[in-house]
C-alpha cells in the first residue's frame, strides 16, 4: 500500500530519523584507560558477582540495562549467562578503522517510498489489440492445445495478496529503513544479494550512459575529455578504505533486520577486500553464522604482472545458522567432469568381466560397449572407531577381510545383502563397495563454481559489471522457495531481480543511479521465461513447483527427481530414496511466461514550496540527515559544485563555473540580502556567487558562465523534488536581479515544475534549465568528488505531437528531445528514434505513470517476445515498439496522455498533453 507520487503533498508530517546502534565492541586487550570500556566491563563483572549469588538459573527479577549518552540502552542483561557471554564478547577480535570508534550509532532518514510508475508486459500487450492477427484466438479449438488462446499461452505468475514486485530509485540505506519503518517488513526477506563496490581504487561507481558499456580505467583528465570512459563504480571515498567499511557496515546492519530467521545474505566481493568484508560480516552477523566462502569463475584470463585474478567471491552468512534454509544443488554427472574422477571401473552386463576404463573411455562413456556399467570402488569401512562387539573381519566373495582401521560401514548381515546384489569387489587385500555411476547420476556442488563464466553465447551483457545469471540462480535456489522474497540493494543490471522473476520468487531491488534501473526496467519488461508447472496447475508459485522422474531414450535421468541408491539402503534392504533437483521443475512448453507486474518507486517525499518553508524546530530536527552532521545540505552542495563545476551536455559540450562562493545574506522571505555590486567588477572569466535561495532548502547563486554572462543557480531540496513554487520564486528573484539564465539543480522534479522551466523565458522573462544531480550525492561526506564523477547533467523536455485519426483513435509521436546548450544559449535537438527508451501512458491521472506502451528505438529489446508472438501479432507491431511513433489507441476525449523519455544518462523526462489539443491526422 505504498502511496503514489501524486499524493505526496498529503505527507506533511515527517517521521524522525531512525537511530541504529552498533554492537558494542571493546579493545580485545581490555584497555581500561578508556572510560566507556572500563565502565561497561566493570558493570558486567559486578553483575556476574551479583547473579552468582542467586538461585539457579541465576536470573535477575528485572533485566539490567547499561546506559550510554542520552540514556540510550547499549546493553541488556537478564542474568548470569547473559553477563558472562557479553563479557566474553568484549574480548573478541574486531576490525577497527578511522571513524568507527567515534560513531556509536547512525541516523537514517525515514522517508516513504512513492510509486512513480506501474509496469506490466501483459498490460502493454493488451493495449496493442489492434495489431493482433485476425481470428487467431477463434481458431484455437481447431488445433488443440498447441494453439490455445493467447491469454493462456502468454502470462505471468501471480503472487498471494496481490503482491507487485518493486524497483526503487534511492540510496539503499534509506530504502531499507523505509521498508522497516513505514512498511513493517522486518523479518520478511528470505534472501539478500549484495554486490557492493569491490574496492577503493577506481574513479567512479556507475555506468554513466545507458548504451555505452566500454568503460575503462583511466586517469581523471582523460575521463573528463571522454565521459563514457568512466568506471562502473565510484569507489573513491573521502577516507578511502575507512569510508568504504563505514558505508558497507551501515547497510549490513539494516539488512540484518530485514532477514527472516531462516534467511541468508550473500555479499559479492573480489580479493581486494575479501578479508576486510569477511571480518565486517563476522562482526554484524556473527562468525558462528558464516556458512561458506564461495569462489566463482568470472573470466578465463586476466592481464597482470604476476598471477591473474579470474575469480570473485561470495560471502554467505545466515541470520541464524541453526534455522537457515538450505536446498542442496546438484550438477548432472558428465564423463570427465568434476565429481567423476573416481569412476574408473567398468563391468560387463553379466558381471563376469570387470576392468579399468581407458583414458578415452573416462572422458567419453559412449565408447563403452552397450550394457556395460561404470562404477567407483568405494571404501567398505569408515574412519569411525569400532565399538565394542563390532565385527573385526568380514567374510565375503569367498574370502575373509580383516578390519585394518576404523569400523565397517555395515553389519555382517548387511555385507551379505551387498554381496547378494553384486555390490562388492575385492581389490588387492581390500574389500570395496561398488558405487555405480547411475546410482545417483548427479553430484552435489561445492563452494567452488567453475561453470559461471559469462560469454556472449551464454547471456547478453547489459551492464559493465554484470554478474553471471548462474551465480544468482544458485544463491536463490539454495536459500529460497518459490514465492519467497529476494532483495537486492545494489541493482546494477538487475540480474538478481531477473533471476528471482525467472524462478517465481518475489523481488525488490534498488539503486542510487538511474542508468542501471533504466537497463533493468527494459530487461524485465521485454523478457520471456519458461512456465514451470505449479502443483495443482495453479498460477501462484508459493504452492510449489512440480517435479517428476523421467528418462530419455538412452535411459538417462532427465527429470527433476533422481534415484538415490546408497550402501545403507542396499545393505538394509530398504527402498532406494529419491532426490529433488530444484533447478529442474517440470516445464509447460506451450506457455511462454512474461514478467509479472512491477512498479518503479523512489524515495522522493513532499516537494517543499516557499509557502511551507518555515517549519518548527521540532520538525526541522526530524528531517535532519546524517550528512548534515558534518555540515548543512547547502554547504555540501556548494562544496560539491566547487569541486565538480562542470555541467556536461550531450556531444561533450560543457559549461564551466568557477570561483563559486555564497553571499553572507539571503534573499526572498527568509533573510534579507543585498546584491554585492563589487562581484560584477571581478575578472569576467570567473563565476561569483552573490545570492542565496528562495526557500530553506534552496540556494540561489549568481555568477559568470563560460559565456561571461551572469547566471543564477537554485538547489532543490535534499530529500524532495523541485516544485513549481520553487522555480517560480527563484525565477522571479533572478529576473529582478538581471541574471541571464537560471539553473535548477535537483535530484527530482515535478512535471509542472518542468513545464514552467520549459516556458520560463516567455512567462518569467528568463531562460531556465533543469540540471539533474546524481542520487549518489546523498552519500554526503563519504563521497570524494572528482572532475570525472559526472555529478550533474543537463537535459530538456521531450517534443511530442498527438494526432487523432478518422477512426477516433489517437497516435503519439516522439519528435525528439531538446537539450539546452548554455554555451551557445541554444537548444539542440535529438531525434525521437535516437533515445534509449520512451514510454506512453494513454490515460495519465496525474498521480502515477501507468506504462501502456513502451518503446526501445534501434534495439532488439523486444526480440524474445517477437519470436514468441510471431503468429499472434502483425509485424507492424514490432516496428512501432522499436520506433518513435506509438500504436494507435483509444482513450477518453477529456483524458491527458503522458510521455516519459529516458535519455542516455538514465534521466527521466516527462511531458503531459491533453487529448483535446490533438490535431487531426492528414489522410495519406
Amino acid at each position: 500500500m505504498r502511496p503514489e507520487v501524486g499524493t505526496q503533498a498529503q505527507f506533511k508530517k515527517r517521521k524522525a530519523p531512525k537511530t541504529y546502534r552498533y554492537d558494542s565492541s571493546l579493545d580485545p586487550a581490555l584497555s581500561w584507560d578508556d572510560g566507556s570500556s572500563r565502565a561497561m566491563g566493570e558493570w558486567l563483572l559486578d553483575l556476574i558477582v551479583e547473579a552468582s549469588k542467586l538461585a539457579a538459573p541465576h536470573r535477575f527479577p528485572t533485566p539490567k540495562e547499561f546506559l550510554g549518552a542520552g540514556n540510550a540502552v547499549l546493553m541488556t542483561v537478564n542474568g548470569l549467562e547473559d553477563a558472562v557471554r557479553e563479557l566474553q564478547g568484549l574480548g573478541k577480535p574486531f576490525l577497527d578503522w578511522a571513524g568507527k570508534a567515534e560513531r556509536l550509532s547512525m541516523d537514517v532518514p525515514t522517508l516513504p517510498l512513492f510509486i512513480h510508475e506501474r509496469l506490466s508486459t501483459q498490460a502493454i500487450l493488451e493495449t496493442l489489440r489492434g495489431h493482433k492477427r485476425e481470428g487467431v484466438d477463434e481458431q484455437a479449438s481447431l488445433f488443440g492445445d498447441a494453439q490455445r488462446p493467447l491469454a493462456e499461452r502468454m502470462k505471468p505468475y501471480e503472487h498471494r495478496d496481490k503482491w507487485v514486485n518493486r524497483m526503487v530509485l534511492g540510496d539503499s540505506l534509506v530504502v531499507m529503513n523505509s521498508m522497516l519503518e513505514y512498511e513493517g517488513m522486518g523479518g520478511q526477506v528470505q534472501m539478500i544479494y549484495m554486490d557492493p563496490p569491490y574496492g577503493v581504487k577506481f574513479g567512479s561507481n556507475f555506468q554513466p550512459f545507458v548504451r555505452k558499456r566500454d568503460v575503462k580505467h583511466n586517469d581523471d583528465a582523460d575521463l573528463t575529455r571522454e565521459p563514457e570512459m568512466v568506471q562502473a563504480y565510484r569507489d573513491t571515498w573521502e577516507l578511502g578504505l575507512h569510508s568504504y567499511l563505514t558505508y558497507l557496515r551501515d547497510r549490513l546492519v539494516i539488512a540484518r533486520d530485514l532477514l527472516t530467521p531462516s534467511g541468508s545474505i550473500f555479499v559479492q566481493i573480489s580479493d581486494d577486500n575479501l578479508h576486510h568484508v569477511r571480518e565486517l560480516l563476522d562482526e554484524v552477523f556473527g562468525a558462528e553464522n558464516r556458512i561458506s566462502v564461495i569462489t566463482f569463475i568470472k573470466t578465463t584470463s586476466s592481464t597482470a604482472d604476476t598471477l591473474g585474478a579470474v575469480a570473485d567471491y561470495l560471502l554467505w552468512y545466515s541470520k541464524d545458522v541453526q534455522r537457515v534454509k538450505y536446498r542442496a544443488l546438484f550438477n548432472t554427472k558428465e564423463a570427465g567432469e568434476e565429481g567423476t574422477s573416481q569412476y574408473i571401473w567398468a563391468e560387463a552386463p553379466d558381471r563376469t568381466v570387470q576392468r579399468k576404463l581407458s583414458e578415452a573411455e573416462r572422458n567419453d562413456h559412449s565408447l563403452l560397449p552397450k550394457g556395460w556399467r561404470i562404477f567407483a570402488a568405494d571404501n567398505a569401512s569408515s574412519s569411525r572407531a569400532a565399538g565394542d562387539g563390532e565385527a573385526k573381519e568380514i567374510t565375503a566373495l569367498g574370502r575373509t577381510f580383516p578390519l585394518r582401521k576404523g569400523s565397517w560401514k555395515t553389519s555382517p548381515e548387511g555385507f551379505a545383502n551387498l554381496e547378494k546384489n553384486h555390490r562388492l569387489i575385492a581389490i588387492g587385500a581390500s574389500l570395496m563397495y561398488k558405487r555405480y555411476f547411475d546410482d545417483f547420476p548427479a553430484s552435489a556442488i561445492s563452494n567452488v563454481w567453475r561453470d559461471t563464466l559469462m560469454t556472449g553465447f551464454s547471456e547478453a551483457k547489459n551492464y559493465v559489471v554484470q554478474t553471471s545469471q548462474k551465480v544468482l540462480q544458485r544463491c536463490i535456489l539454495m536459500t529460497t522457495d518459490p514465492g519467497e522474497l529476494v532483495f537486492d540493494p545494489t541493482c546494477g543490471s538487475g540480474t538478481a531481480a531477473f533471476m528471482a522473476e525467472h524462478w517465481g520468487r518475489r523481488w525488490i531491488t534498488c539503486d542510487a543511479s538511474r542508468v542501471p534501473l533504466a537497463l533493468a526496467r527494459q530487461r524485465l519488461l521485454t523478457a520471456t521465461f519458461p512456465w514451470y508447472k505449479i502443483k495443482g496447475n495453479g498460477d501462484v508459485p508459493s504452492s510449489g513447483f512440480e517435479y517428476v522422474r523421467k528418462q530419455n531414450k538412452n535411459g538417462q535421468e532427465i527429470g527433476g527427481v533422481f534415484p538415490y541408491v546408497t550402501l545403507k539402503s542396499i545393505a538394509n534392504q530398504l527402498s532406494s530414496t529419491e532426490r529433488v533437483l530444484v533447478d529442474r521443475p517440470e516445464e509447460d512448453k506451450l506457455v511462454t511466461r512474461i514478467t509479472g507486474p512491477f512498479c518503479f518507486e523512489a524515495t522522493i517525499p513532499t516537494p517543499l514550496d516557499v509557502e511551507g518553508s518555515e517549519k518548527p524546530e521540532t520538525e526541522r530536527a526530524a528531517i535532519e540527515t546524517p550528512s548534515e552532521q558534518a555540515g548543512t545540505y547547502l554547504d555540501r552542495m556548494l562544496d560539491i559544485l566547487r569541486r565538480s563545476p562542470l555541467l556536461r551536455l550531450e556531444g561533450n559540450r560543457t559549461v564551466q563555473l568557477q570561483n563559486i562562493r555564497p553571499l553572507t545574506r539571503t534573499l526572498a522571505g527568509l533573510v534579507e540580502a543585498n546584491v554585492d555590486a563589487s562581484a560584477e567588477g571581478q575578472t569576467p572569466t570567473l563565476t561569483d556567487v552573490v545570492g542565496e535561495a528562495a526557500e530553506a532548502n534552496g540556494l540561489l547563486l549568481r555568477g559568470m558562465g563560460s559565456n561571461r554572462k551572469p547566471v543564477a543557480i537554485v538547489f532543490g531540496p535534499e530529500n524532495g523534488s523541485i516544485s513549481e513554487g520553487l522555480v517560480y520564486s527563484a525565477a522571479k528573484e533572478a529576473t529582478a536581479k538581471d541574471y541571464t539564465h537560471l539553473y535548477c539543480i535537483g535530484f527530482a522534479i515535478e512535471p509542472n515544475a518542468r513545464q514552467l522551466i520549459q516556458s520560463c523565458e516567455d512567462v518569467m522573462g528568463i531562460a531556465a534549465t533543469y540540471v539533474q544531480a546524481t542520487m549518489d550525492l546523498n552519500m554526503g561526506d563519504l563521497l570524494k568528488n572528482m572532475r570525472s564523477s559526472q555529478i550533474f547533467s543537463v537535459c530538456g523536455l521531450p517534443d511530442v505531437t498527438v494526432t487523432k485519426g478518422a477512426d477516433d483513435r489517437y497516435q503519439v509521436e516522439l519528435v525528439g528531445l531538446d537539450v539546452f546548450d548554455p554555451i551557445s544559449m541554444e537548444n539542440h535537438h535529438a531525434k525521437g528514434d535516437d533515445v534509449p527508451a520512451w514510454m506512453l501512458d494513454t490515460d495519465y491521472n496525474g498521480m502515477c505513470f501507468h506504462v501502456t506502451q513502451a518503446f526501445f528505438p534501434r534495439t532488439s529489446a523486444w526480440d524474445a517476445l517477437k519470436k514468441a508472438l510471431k503468429a499472434d501479432y502483425e509485424a507492424s507491431l514490432w516496428d512501432h515498439l522499436a520506433g518513435s511513433i506509438s500504436a494507435p489507441f483509444e482513450s477518453r476525449k477529456e483524458a491527458q496522455i503522458a510521455v516519459k523519455v529516458i535519455d542516455d544518462r538514465g534521466n527521466e523526462l516527462m511531458v503531459v498533453k491533453k487529448l483535446s489539443d490533438a490535431t487531426m491526422a492528414v489522410a495519406q
